[in-house]
């Protein structure tokens, strides 16, 4: 035991040095958001005075901040609902029906994944706006985010691992498949339904192209669009641009990194056993 201390220190030290590396962008995001004049030297990492909220003021003067907070907490909600949703349900029936074609189903829906968004933006923004006339909406913006076959993958193998004694029993009792999905199956694969919506959250929150497409109107656009609008007209402008496009960052960022500090254990608790006895 006494000769693997060092090594064990040398571990942890190795680990801290890491995630230093790692939350020094955050930490000099948030510090060059709080400086009242712009400061790339070394000095600014390590500032002792001159901090102000300033930055802050100046974005919340020419960008409605809390409108823009709700747009994207609809957008992102929206979409993260869908997923839940529909990734549930086809991950279900990939995971445990069996009908012809399920195979090359899943093998469809694993090819979706390496076809960028950016190659049908086109023909999507042609349905969106001009035959569903979605345009200027929050379920223009949701609609083509509402299924991730990400998520379906996820739910599917969480759906995999589960006992099938409990889902034969189930039909036994003469359960539903909506049943057996509600009453047993769901309970034990909460872990993946915060997952999903943690992977999931992290991409509308911060999506701009899509929106910024297919809303114009200043009062429905999300946060990361009326940022980026603030930044391109105006941070230049600004007593500190530098502060100003950094205090942009933050508070985009700021959510993000509270919701996965808050629910990062969730990714590695997991009740699957807890439903069969013996």
């Amino acid at each position: 035991m006494a000769s693997r201390r060092p090594f064990r220190w040398l571990r942890m030290l190795v680990l801290l040095l890491g995630a230093l590396v790692f939350l020094f962008p955050f930490y000099y995001m948030v510090v060059g958001s709080l400086q009242s004049e712009p400061n790339t030297s070394l000095g600014g990492v390590f500032p002792t005075s001159g901090l102000t909220f300033e930055n802050f003021a100046q974005i919340n003067d020419r960008v409605d901040l809390l409108r823009s907070l709700v747009n994207s907490g609809i957008f992102t909600g929206g979409v993260i609902l869908g997923t839940i949703v529909f990734g549930v349900l086809a991950g279900y029936a990939l995971a445990r029906l069996h009908f012809r074609g399920q195979g090359s189903l899943f093998a469809a829906m694993l090819l979706v994944q390496i076809v960028p968004f950016q190659l049908l933006i086109i023909p999507i923004y042609v349905m969106i706006v001009r035959s569903y006339g979605l345009a200027d909406s929050y379920l223009g913006m949701i609609l083509p985010f509402a299924i991730n076959s990400t998520a379906v993958f996820i739910f599917r193998q969480f759906f995999l691992q589960l006992p099938e004694d409990l889902f034969a029993a189930a039909r036994l009792d003469g359960a539903s498949e909506l049943r057996i999905l509600w009453s047993i199956a769901l309970p034990l694969v909460r872990p993946a339904i915060v997952t999903a919506a943690l992977l999931t959250f992290i991409g509308p929150w911060n999506e701009f192209l899509w929106p910024f497409l297919v809303t114009k109107e200043a009062d429905l656009q999300p946060l990361a669009v009326s940022l980026a609008n603030y930044i391109s007209n105006v941070a230049g402008r600004a007593a500190n641009p530098y502060g100003a496009i950094l205090a942009g960052a933050v508070v985009l960022a700021a959510p993000a990194v509270a919701l996965f500090v808050a629910f990062q254990k969730h990714f590695t608790s997991s009740d699957l056993g807890s439903g069969v006895k013996g």
